[in-house]
């Protein structure tokens, strides 16, 4: 059963949707595809951040961001509302970054934190 999102849970920034898009317009990227965005246990903080693209599955709930079709596990909403992902392209730091409002504690390197 398909679930739709009536706020975006997460933001992504322009440089994000740029390079996301840039992503999805590689050759031989397959369309059937939506940005992931989630959480999984690990990390030095605790969880660790999920970004890829991937398959629709069945618990996901479905949301378009610019046009960008993306799922999240429906109980990962709890972890990742009102998280901004961004996309630094310098030559210290280059990668997604997440700004996440519900982490009490983050790491480092910012992909993992604690709630």
């Amino acid at each position: 059963m398909e679930t739709s999102i009536a706020t975006t849970p997460v933001t992504l920034t322009e440089g994000a949707i740029i390079e996301v898009r840039r992503l999805m317009n590689e050759e031989g990227f397959d369309t059937t595809q939506h940005l992931r965005l989630g959480v999984k246990g690990g990390g030095c903080s605790g969880m660790t951040y999920v970004l890829g693209f991937d398959k629709p599955e069945a618990e996901d709930a479905y949301f378009s961001i610019e046009g960008i079709p993306c799922v999240m596990n429906k109980s990962h909403q709890l972890y990742l509302y009102g998280m901004e992902v961004d996309w630094q392209g310098g030559l210290n730091s280059r990668g997604f970054t997440f700004s996440n409002p519900n982490a009490s504690k983050t790491c480092g390197c910012g992909t993992s934190f604690a709630v």
